[in-house]
């Protein structure tokens, strides 16, 4: 889906890091980090590896707290006095509990089933495209807790968030093809901000949806690619050289830093891919060739496409997105390809002109939980919305968790009040805590484990 907020206004949201004690499980350390080095009483700094250290509970109760740091690649102990634990109001009547989660086995298939912990089933989950791009780490470990007692399990995060112009005052972006030549930016406002959203959801047993690039211009997309490649659109994008080279050395960036995570349920080519007037070739041939590559970085983790669900299926209505030319895909051909382990769809009949919307959006989910079920994948309704109308939600939610052939659902998209105040409302945003977000979470968790 498209969005408007910009970087500037998530600069302005994300504040300065708390220089309060780090609350338990927070960051603590690590090279670029500029916060807190005291961690709350009874917990100590813990150093995980050069990019960050962790507020962890002392195996006993003492007088004072051991603070074990890192600063790049020294470390120091420091001995303080015990901390004053300090709170902060949560706008929610929902309580909030932090418990380390267990690393186990790293999420993946059984027939149209996903398995994640060991457990086979459906999973339900959300979208907060936001939350690598925020620098208040209490932020981020709030909306992890709050997925976590909700008892959502997937987040699909951005993993791109690219610029032709590198700022300098301190907004996070991840890549810049300023002055002609292209940077990864993997400092304290560049990936290491996604390194945080990992480590949090490595906490709190969420497992992420990592995509690498977008087919629309929110966060610079495949156009940020554009002048450093000497190409004009997206449909260039996919056949340029320049273009793919630069596009796996940021994947393999990525994927490098979390390759051993827990935290990865899966690997994501991009969001929403089109090719708009290509050949079919042209899609799929990316994919297969992104996916192995993938795939030749990271075994362990399973890859998608991040597609809409565009193109024929046996028994379609033969409306607009059933119909080759809706993104130059085919949603069959590609859920085939061997080294695409699960198959995407998304849901948005307004921005698709189709109506009525309930019914025909029934149809859809359906269509696809079919198709799936006969290349013996599990879909993932990835993202859907119909202008926060609980009704027609919450009836799509029933309709995907009874299809066999559909693994799991992400509502689009999750919504929360930080320390800045409410993230974005789009249109389609459901807040953590709010009466839409009982209807479309909490009930449907009950639904999910009455099965």
């Amino acid at each position: 889906m498209r969005h408007s907020l910009t970087l500037a206004a998530l600069a302005a949201a994300g504040g300065a890091f708390a220089q309060s004690p780090v609350p338990a499980y927070g960051q603590c350390g690590g090279q670029g980090y500029t916060g807190s080095l005291v961690c709350v009483s009874s917990f100590y700094c813990n150093k995980v590896n050069d990019w960050y250290s962790q507020c962890v509970p002392n195996s006993g109760s003492s007088v004072s707290t051991t603070v074990k740091t890192s600063i790049s690649s020294s470390s120091t102990t420091v001995v303080t006095k015990p901390p004053v634990t300090t709170s902060r109001t949560i706008s929610t009547s929902k309580a909030v509990t932090t418990t380390a989660a267990a690393s186990g086995p790293s999420p993946t298939t059984s027939g149209t089933k996903f398995v994640i912990d060991g457990k086979a089933g459906y999973y339900a989950g959300t979208n907060s495209y936001w939350i690598g791009f925020l620098t208040n780490n209490d932020d981020i470990d709030l909306v992890m807790q709050h997925l976590a007692s909700s008892g959502l399990k997937i987040l699909r995060v951005w993993g791109f968030n690219d610029v032709t112009t590198t700022p300098t005052d301190g907004t996070v972006y991840f890549q810049s093809f300023a002055n002609g030549q292209p940077t990864i930016n993997t400092g304290a406002n560049g990936l290491q901000r996604l390194d945080y959203v990992v480590k949090s959801a490595e906490t709190h047993g969420i497992k992420l949806i990592i995509n690498f690039v977008n087919n629309w211009t929110d966060y610079g997309g495949m156009a940020a690619y554009f002048k450093y490649a000497g190409i004009t659109s997206n449909t260039q994008w996919y056949n340029s050289t320049i273009a793919q080279t630069q596009y796996q050395r940021y994947i393999k960036a990525v994927v490098s830093r979390y390759v051993s995570s827990p935290a990865i349920f899966a690997w994501e080519l991009a969001n929403e891919p089109r090719c708009t007037g290509c050949d079919l070739s042209t899609l799929k041939t990316w994919v297969i060739n992104t996916s192995k590559y993938i795939k030749s970085l990271d075994a362990k983790h399973m890859v998608t496409t991040g597609e809409e669900g565009f193109g024929p299926i046996a028994g379609d209505d033969g409306s607009y997105p059933y119909q080759l030319s809706a993104g130059g895909s085919n949603f069959t051909a590609n859920c085939e390809v061997p080294t695409i382990d699960f198959c995407t769809y998304h849901l948005y009949p307004e921005s698709w002109s189709v109506t009525p919307t309930l019914e025909w959006g029934t149809q859809w989910i359906q269509a696809h939980a079919k198709a799936c079920s006969a290349v013996g994948k599990p879909c993932l309704l990835e993202e859907f919305g119909a202008s926060n109308n609980c009704t027609i939600e919450s009836s799509w939610q029933a309709t995907a968790l009874a299809a066999a052939g559909t693994g799991g659902d992400l509502f689009w998209q999750y919504g929360d009040t930080l320390s800045y105040g409410k993230t974005s409302q789009d249109g389609n945003t459901a807040y953590y805590g709010d009466e839409l977000y009982a209807c479309l979470v909490d009930k449907h968790i009950k639904a999910i484990d009455s099965l």
